[in-house]
């Protein structure tokens, strides 16, 4: 039944700008604060109080335009965007509507058949952000923080181009690169700083598109991808039942697995926009916006290439390490120290990839440097420790981060490269385990490898793996 309806994914993302100050104010934007603590007449919507907008979140917002290919309009403007709720101060929201700073614009992704795809992005446009409510479940109250209240946003508004979620975490977690590349956002989703409103419908193929539900500020990769796939499969049930889909905002319950109403989804008209008159237009000259796409870094796809071109790396590889600038940003000065890049590329790409994802921790939160990664790679191609306490170094830097050196000095995991304290253990291991002998002698090389793993065993995994390999193979032969 699934299989003739269509999937139609449109993605508005949020994400908020990394300037030091507010919007409109000169309020830090940090997080964390005490509540309602770094706030002001403006961006607490105090009688007579005139905003005026801040010039790094116009530079921000077409550094982020011209990184998705947008074009940049010359003449924008802001808008009022209203409507009432607790956590909007001046029961409006300076926006922008007609007239945004970024249109047209989009994303390079593999479709899920390994395609490239591009996702076109309709606008991107400046925005207050709103307060936060604080819900307490025990008492039933609610508290307002203001602290958010006007630090800056860029909304980022695709088409539906997007036909899966697996489609849908490709396009959202390159974005998020691109956001990070650029220097825009830090789009911590635990914060709150790179989050979505998910839009989706369902039709059959050849037929109008269905009708919308969206979901609101999700912050999640994985939850959004679970979201996703529910609406998709309520939306078939409720039309093959005979029901009609109703335009609807959602909630999404991560713990239940389902979307529950919220209220009627508003359409532009009910938000009654019209031209911010505290607020003069917003007129770049070509001038500004060739000095911004000037000051670009090095982008995803030119990184990517070099990677494959200069350092010899898989397409795969360079692609995974591309797809976050931490990830990226660690192996290129890690491989700059050590100058064994990949090898750099194969922990990043195995072990702490594996860490981070049963932590359930971003890239950017891997706690040790650069620095101490190449210093593992340093040690083990030296021989100084083998690959396999190599892995029990990596897991003491994500619990304590310190010195690899001092790590193993202090573990007493330095390898055993003394070729007699090495062949005593080989013919202990020889000893014990004479039907192995007798099995590899056989032709059955398989017993090679279990009497190594023995000797690796008897040695805590200190001994060094290619003389032990060696001094087993002049054993066997006797």
């Amino acid at each position: 039944m699934e299989n003739t309806y269509e999937l139609v994914v449109g993605l508005e993302v949020h994400a908020e700008l990394s300037t030091k100050t507010k919007i409109f104010c000169s309020c830090s934007t940090e997080f964390g604060a005490e509540p309602n603590t770094q706030i002001c007449p403006v961006c607490t919507a105090m009688p007579g109080a005139l905003p005026v907008l801040n010039e790094k979140v116009v530079e921000y917002a077409v550094k982020a335009g011209l990184a998705t290919n947008c074009t940049i309009s010359k003449n924008s403007k802001n808008d009022r965007k209203n409507y009432f709720y607790p956590d909007t101060p001046k029961s409006y929201q300076i926006s922008q509507f007609d007239k945004p700073l970024c249109e047209n614009g989009y994303i390079e992704i593999e479709d899920d058949f390994g395609n490239p795809k591009k996702v076109r992005i309709l606008r991107i446009h400046i925005e207050e952000d709103a307060a936060k409510l604080n819900h307490n479940e025990y008492t039933g109250g609610t508290l307002v923080d203001l602290n958010r209240s006007g630090v800056p946003l860029i909304e980022i508004v695709s088409e539906p181009d997007i036909r899966s979620s697996a489609e849908a975490d490709r396009y959202l977690k390159k974005l998020k690169s691109i956001l990070q590349y650029i220097d825009v956002s830090d789009c911590k989703m635990e914060e709150g700083s790179f989050r979505a409103d998910v839009n989706v419908s369902i039709h059959k193929k050849d037929e109008p598109f269905g009708t919308r539900c969206e979901m609101k500020n999700m912050s999640s990769f994985k939850s959004i991808q679970r979201a996703i796939d529910y609406e998709k499969s309520r939306q078939i049930n409720e039309v093959e039942h005979g029901n009609t889909i109703v335009q609807e905002t959602l909630r999404w319950d991560d713990f239940e697995g389902k979307t529950f109403q919220m209220r009627d989804k508003e359409d532009a008209e009910d938000y009654r926009y019209f031209p911010e008159p505290d607020l003069v237009a917003i007129k770049l000259s070509d001038d500004y916006i060739e000095n911004i796409r000037n000051s670009l870094p090095e982008m995803p796809e030119s990184r990517k290439k070099r990677y494959i071109e200069e350092l010899g790396l898989s397409e795969k590889d360079a692609n995974f390490l591309t797809s976050s600038k931490a990830y990226s940003d660690i192996f290129e000065e890690a491989g700059n120290i050590c100058k064994n890049y990949k090898a750099v590329c194969n922990w990043l790409n195995s072990d702490i990839a594996r860490i981070l994802n049963e932590k359930e921790l971003e890239p950017e939160k891997i706690p040790f440097s650069a620095e101490y990664l190449a210093k593992l790679v340093e040690l083990i191609d030296k021989g100084t420790i083998s690959s396999s306490i190599g892995k029990k170094v990596l897991d003491e830097l994500f619990e304590n981060p310190r010195d690899p050196k001092s790590i193993i000095e202090e573990k007493g995991w330095i390898q055993i490269s003394d070729e007699n304290s090495i062949k005593n253990v080989v013919l202990k291991i020889l000893e014990e385990n004479q039907q192995s002998v007798s099995d590899y002698k056989a032709g059955k090389d398989r017993a090679l490898g279990f009497l190594v793993g023995q000797a690796m065993k008897e040695t805590k995994g200190k001994a060094n793996p290619k003389m032990l390999n060696e001094i087993f193979l002049n054993e066997l032969k006797k």
